[in-house]
């Protein structure tokens, strides 16, 4: 009789194709740990692979073991007796102490791998790399904005997810059906806006900003050239009044008044996108209230959830922006990728990035053809004797193009409205200079100098040299016959070539 050093119910197919799908899978993982730990550096699919599917295919031939043995010791019952016998466990024969050394190893070793394993699965898809790269077509527009934001070295989810297990078991509640979306490509382009999920940013933003530390005013410089044969430099410096809760003074001011724990503001929006909002409300911190609505539609919005206002309802787009032509160029050339003295250099670049492409390669093509062309057209000699400029300028602007705008997803500046500001989206005047008003006729003020003073403007250089410290009023570069100070700046300025 062939003498056996396990158990009679391991020999079976089953329990032998788990195991050698359990040691199959084992060896792949310490091979590709190998690989990981010698590269230094590998991809976030490497390290599915290795965290996430190799464990899982290793935990079903595990599971495949136990299985087997049980069906084995079903079908020897049954060929002894109607009921099943009982489970013989003797240390003192040598197969059921082999099968317990290897049951005890087994577990030790597998219990240590698996809290490595599970710790490296967290750690791979908590990072930036699993965010942005994972569905590559899908998030190419977020991952590259991301990267030249503000916040390029905060991981996604630090604002995603934040700390705690409660919104990490929702986060990934949430994720399972994006991944879904993807696989089955039912996912909708662009990605529509706001996040109706994030988590508040009290939660968040707040672990570094906090309005208690928001306080006095920063200059900012806005560089900006006119679309005329001199791309005429037209820049605005102005000083904003940050502002905030002192905490030692008491002081409420400035723009970050609005997020001040002493002031309660509420709203609801008319609109998914919360770019019209159709009723607002101050509460004081004496409890005090106002309440704002619009006088020619009372009722707007009515139906739509009461939004407590925070950090996102201005900074909606803190990491993903995409830039308008008009800003991209205006920067470019004051950073001197793109030659001022190209003319016409600001209109033509601008006219060519706003231009509808079938996809990127056709977008590049095409934008160096534009620029190519019409100065081989306009100003031939020009062009001969400034060709590295001309080079230099269609590489920047194919740059801007390709940080900024993305076809397959449909994306542009214009899907994506930023609400700092107010020169391009509406912005600040969902609110300030709109129609709301209290039942008293009370509007919310649209004086601009609370949030900012203007301290020069235009000039011959593309930095002011003179500053006006009590502020200026705002002087339109061309002459509009004073609409400015009537209409919304909006109304005009897309960020596009629409005044072209």
């Amino acid at each position: 009789m062939e003498k056996r050093h396990l158990p009679k119910s391991v020999y079976n197919w089953v329990t032998a194709s788990g195991a050698a799908l359990a040691v199959v899978s084992f060896a792949l993982i310490a091979l590709l740990l190998a690989i990981d730990v010698l590269a230094g550096r590998t991809s976030v699919y490497l390290g599915l692979l290795t965290f996430v599917a190799l464990p899982s295919v290793l935990v079903v031939g595990l599971v495949l073991i136990p299985v087997g043995m049980v069906l084995a010791h079903r079908r020897q019952a049954r060929g002894e007796t109607t009921r099943f016998s009982r489970i013989h466990f003797d240390l003192s024969e040598p197969a059921t102490r082999n099968a317990t050394t290897i049951f005890v190893t087994g577990t030790a070793v597998l219990l240590v791998a698996t809290a490595y394993g599970t710790y490296n699965a967290y750690r791979s898809t908590e990072s930036v790399e699993f965010c942005g790269t994972l569905c590559h077509d899908v998030m190419q527009p977020e991952y590259t904005a991301y990267q030249g934001s503000p916040h390029a070295r905060v991981a996604c989810v630090e604002c995603h997810i934040g700390s705690g297990a409660d919104w990490y078991v929702k986060s990934k509640l949430s994720g399972a059906y994006q991944v879904y979306a993807v696989t089955a490509g039912v996912y909708p382009t662009p990605i529509p806006t706001p996040v109706r999920n994030l988590r508040p940013a009290r939660e968040t933003c707040e672990e570094c900003h906090w309005p208690e530390k928001f306080f006095g005013g920063r200059q900012k410089l806005v560089p900006h050239f006119l679309p005329d044969e001199a791309n005429t430099p037209y820049p605005i410096s102005l000083l904003l009044k940050v502002g905030g809760a002192n905490a030692q003074t008491g002081q409420v001011e400035g723009i970050h008044w609005h997020v001040a724990r002493s002031n309660h503001i509420e709203y609801r929006a008319k609109d998914e996108a919360r770019e019209e909002i159709g009723w607002v409300r101050l509460t004081r911190a004496d409890g005090s209230a106002k309440e704002f609505r619009d006088p020619e539609g009372a009722d707007a919005g009515a139906a739509a959830a009461v939004r407590t206002m925070d950090c996102i309802d201005c900074h909606n787009r803190p990491s993903h922006r995409y830039r308008s032509p008009n800003q991209t160029v205006n920067q470019a050339i004051a950073a001197g990728r793109i030659d001022r003295s190209l003319p016409y250099i600001k209109r033509r670049a601008v006219m060519a990035l706003d231009t509808e492409y079938s996809d990127t390669t056709a977008a590049l093509t095409g934008i160096e053809t534009a620029l190519r062309d019409y100065y081989k057209a306009e100003y031939a000699d020009l062009a001969a004797q400034k060709s590295e400029a001309v080079d230099a300028a269609v590489a920047a602007v194919q740059g801007i193009y390709r940080t900024n705008f993305f076809p397959k997803m449909k994306v542009t500046w214009r899907q994506y409205p930023d609400h700092v500001g107010h020169s391009e989206y509406v912005g600040c005047f969902r609110c300030h200079g709109s129609n709301l008003q209290t039942a008293e006729g009370d509007r919310i003020s649209s004086d601009c100098t609370l949030c900012h003073t203007i301290l020069a403007q235009g000039g011959a250089d593309a930095v002011p040299t003179q500053l006006a410290p009590g502020g200026l009023e705002f002087a339109h570069p061309e002459d509009i016959g004073g609409a400015e100070k009537e209409t919304r700046c909006t109304e005009c300025h897309h960020g596009g070539a629409e005044l072209f």
